[in-house]
């Protein structure tokens, strides 16, 4: 006999998909530091392997979180990463 489904928890499942976030990665002495600048959020870690586990648990967390704003995703997937150049002192760049 198959056990009886209850359908009182059916409003808590939720379906998800797997969204590539845009992460912005830098290294700032001994830690890794990583922004989601379309979540407006950032965390850091030891390691990349570390910073890039830190970051997707907070993405899923923040998603997640009842209280917290959530962004418009009719635009996320078009959002890019570009250079600028602009004039920069070279003692700035090379110390």
């Amino acid at each position: 006999m198959l056990p009886k489904f209850n359908f009182a928890n059916i409003k808590e499942m939720k379906r998800s998909i797997q969204f590539p976030y845009p992460i912005f990665i830098t290294k700032e002495s001994k830690w890794f530091v990583a922004d989601c600048p379309i979540l407006n959020i950032a965390t850091q870690g030891k390691t990349e392997k570390e910073l890039k586990e830190n970051m997707k648990e907070l993405i899923e967390t923040y998603l997640n979180d009842p209280d917290t704003l959530k962004p418009s995703f009719k635009n996320v997937g078009s959002s890019s990463l570009t250079y600028i150049a602009a004039s920069t002192p070279e003692e700035l760049i090379y110390g």
